[in-house]
């Protein structure tokens, strides 16, 4: 395998991981599978996250807080098998060989939905059904949460971000790392969109729509640095009318 591979062949592999992380979906009946396929082959934070290697092989405990139907724990399986198979392109760094993963999602369906289709996988994913703002949340290296925080006010968003940072800093990983992606309130039209389309796919999925809360990008990230993280930001719309930023926040080692 060359140094650099090209882009022809890490698309390549990046179809393949598509194929190998939804495949599992068809145990959970139609809906999971097209819904997976969808979210993985539109959404451009998953390949972003391996193109820009902000998931290590450090980052061996997961936490997925508004995991769905447990999308990201199926990848993370699909990428160690891909890797253990010399199939893994030498322009992407390396992942956790078998990760820990502990997800968190609120509604059962969803649940439902990632027990019958990933349940199966080893190491066995731990899948909750519970509150994000009280559900316990073990010590680990990497906590990912992908769109849902606004889904709870100013106050409820600070105190999940507080138990975040107790879980990393408790897993005593000086790596440990929050990925989380939000949309940026100060981009008026494009956070007027992604919350239209958030509610018409909560809607979808059969869920209720509840009020949400947003705040602009200068915000969130004042918060992160208050709470004693150290903060990048990266756009993460490509190819979308969305607002979107995924915010890479690492524990600071004096905090």
């Amino acid at each position: 395998m060359s140094a650099v591979m090209s882009s022809a062949s890490t698309d390549t592999a990046w179809r393949e991981l598509h194929e190998a992380a939804t495949v599992p979906y068809k145990k959970g009946g139609s809906f999971a599978w097209h819904f997976a396929r969808g979210k993985l082959g539109r959404d451009p934070v998953f390949r972003g996250l391996l193109e820009r290697g902000l998931v290590g092989a450090q980052h061996q405990r997961v936490v997925d807080i508004g995991c769905g139907q447990g999308l990201f724990a199926s990848l993370l399986a699909s990428m160690s098998a891909m890797q253990k198979k010399g199939r893994w392109p030498s322009s992407w760094s390396t992942t956790p060989a078998a990760a820990d993963y502990t997800g968190i999602e609120l509604m059962p369906k969803d649940v439902a939905r990632a027990q019958a289709s990933i349940g199966h996988l080893q190491p066995t994913p731990q899948l909750v059904c519970g509150d994000m703002c009280s559900a316990a949340l073990p010590d680990c290296d990497l906590v990912v949460i992908l769109d849902v925080l606004h889904y709870v006010d100013l106050e409820a968003q600070e105190g999940v971000l507080q138990r975040v940072r107790s879980a990393l800093a408790g897993g005593g990983n000086p790596q440990a790392r929050l990925l989380l992606r939000v949309g940026d309130a100060s981009s008026r039209r494009g956070f007027a969109i992604s919350q239209w389309v958030d509610r018409t796919v909560t809607r979808i999925r059969g869920h209720k729509v509840s009020p949400t809360w947003g705040r602009p990008l200068a915000d969130w990230k004042a918060l992160l640095q208050r709470l004693g993280f150290r903060v990048q930001s990266i756009p993460m719309s490509e190819g979308t009318p969305f607002a979107n930023v995924l915010l890479v926040a690492d524990l600071e080692a004096a905090a």
